[in-house]
């Protein structure tokens, strides 16, 4: 058998033992099969007219696409050994070569195949040599930007400053994560669904930021959301205020660690100003959501802002010019009066009460708003008020150790989901007993709070009530033991006697009756 034939035989056992090997351990790399696949079977057509030549008697061309088959195929032995090197060997072994760098060893190991085949054939690799380094030469002068292009992508790839996945900002101030670092060029993708194509020698000639990272290791980036509060609110106040917010629920991602933080960043420079500037600080986790997270920081911020009576600052200068109108105003009043009635009344558990009653705490209510992923109520806190929803939905949890002292982490179980109209916290403002469980905003949500001051003027005024009050508080109490417990209908009545008779003393006791 001619060594042609031997050869083209022995590649093509080694081709189907790589594709067995790729596809059992590394099928991921399925694809790089495919350089290997179509330079055999050009190799073998090649040969094929070879000797469909040779037979003709075209020596000379024959001879030529001999020459070219061998080439072909000792170009297809060194992509198998690089496939199996690079795509199997070295990735098994933990050892991840960049790209680039495979690409140069390839393209080495060409030359020294192209060397062996041509000597082979009685050519002399040094006048070969001779003439490619004047080739060189003149390339290297001619392409001076392109090669500089092509080793900075070796630099950048080599010393793995830029890695792909990393975030950067580059000097026009244009961010984006990077895709790929090539042998001309670094493709960057940006937030807006944009690519960047950067030239490599532009990026080694200039100073680029990597965001989110620190010494090689990934870190959250920190962001900033600034607002403006007025000089009439302390600054210990707001930032107490923001921080409680901050910190009191997650955040979708927001890191937990660092803890977010506000602090107060300058007063006004304007004498026509009266306001002081705060800055909101966090670290976020996935940099591709900036934008939706700054807006759910903001929201947040706002929420709290607006329950604790402190409104974002306005221009000193900006004048609000409203017609008075004492009939307008009274309808305003009337209107708010109503939404508060008709919100107090959805509470059935305040149906005993008479209209002036009711009225009497509709009077005494004021509206908050929670943001979506806000913690209403938390778990054994001590908070004397009743919250009637009037739109959104909220989840109760409450938080166990299911081995009590055991090694085991405490777990967070969904009792209910509320949704408006309804009300939350009547233990608490009747009795005055920490809070049972969790109660978290699922979405934005909007109720009015009622605080013991009001209620104890209605208590004071008919004590009896608090009888039938104990009754019904018994019953949802019992209902929820009953569903968790199984108890049957004389195991509920004997309950429901001592829960009301337990409710009765904490009221009183509570309310000093």
């Amino acid at each position: 058998m001619k060594p042609e034939l031997s050869w083209a035989l022995g590649v093509f056992a080694a081709v189907i033992c790589t594709a067995v090997l790729v596809n059992a351990l590394a099928p991921q790399r399925r694809t790089h099969l495919r350089r290997v696949v179509i330079l055999f079977f050009v190799a073998v057509a090649v040969l094929g007219l070879h000797y469909a030549l040779a037979t003709l008697g075209a020596r000379v061309w024959a001879d030529r696409l001999l020459v070219a088959a061998e080439l072909l195929l000792a170009f297809t032995s060194v992509n198998i050994v690089a496939t199996l090197a690079f795509s199997v060997g070295l990735p098994r072994a933990g050892v991840n070569l960049p790209m680039i760098a495979s690409d140069l060893l390839v393209a080495v190991a060409y030359i020294f195949a192209t060397l062996g085949v041509l000597s082979g054939h009685g050519l002399n690799p040094s006048s070969i040599l001779a003439t490619s380094a004047v080739v060189s030469a003149v390339l290297a002068i001619s392409l001076q930007s392109t090669l500089g292009n092509i080793l900075g992508g070796v630099a950048l790839q080599l010393d793995g400053s830029i890695r792909e996945g990393d975030w950067v900002q580059l000097e026009n101030g244009r961010q984006g994560r990077v895709r790929a670092v090539r042998w001309r060029h670094t493709v960057i993708e940006t937030r807006d669904w944009a690519t960047l194509i950067v030239p490599n020698a532009q990026l080694l000639a200039s100073t680029i930021m990597i965001l989110g990272k620190r010494e090689s290791r990934a870190v959250p980036q920190r962001m900033w959301v600034w607002f403006n509060v007025d000089f009439r609110y302390p600054p210990t106040k707001v930032i107490q205020v923001v921080n409680d917010a901050l910190s009191s629920s997650p955040i979708e991602n927001v890191a937990a660690d660092p803890k977010p933080n506000c602090v107060c960043m300058d007063f006004t420079k304007e004498r026509r100003e009266s306001m002081a500037s705060y800055g909101a600080r966090y670290h976020i986790l996935d940099l591709t959501a900036d934008d939706p997270t700054n807006s759910r920081v903001r929201a947040r911020i706002f929420t709290a802002l607006s329950r604790a009576g402190i409104p974002l600052a306005v221009p000193a200068t900006t004048a609000f010019v409203e017609v008075h109108d004492e009939e307008r105003t009274v309808k305003r009043t009337k209107r708010r009066f109503t939404e508060r009635l008709e919100a107090i009344r959805t509470v059935h558990l305040f149906r005993p009460l008479q209209d002036t009653e009711l009225e009497t705490l509709a009077e005494g209510m004021s509206q908050v708003v929670y943001t979506a992923g806000e913690v209403i109520t938390r778990q054994g806190a001590r908070a004397n008020w009743l919250y009637v929803m009037t739109k959104g939905t909220v989840e109760v949890r409450t938080t166990y150790d299911p081995d009590g002292d055991g090694p085991l982490p405490p777990e967070t179980k969904v009792l209910s989901t509320l949704e408006a109209p309804d009300y939350f916290g009547e233990m608490g403002l009747m009795t005055g007993e920490p809070r049972q469980a969790d109660v978290v905003a699922i979405t934005d949500v909007e109720c009015f709070r009622l605080e013991k001051a009001t209620f104890e003027r209605v208590l004071l005024e008919r004590p009896e009530i608090v009888n039938e009050l104990s009754d019904r508080l018994a019953s949802q109490k019992v209902d929820l033991i009953a569903a968790r417990e199984g108890l049957d209908a004389g195991s509920r009545l004997s309950r429901h006697t001592q829960e009301r008779d337990k409710i009765i003393g904490g009221i009183k006791s509570f309310f000093g009756l």
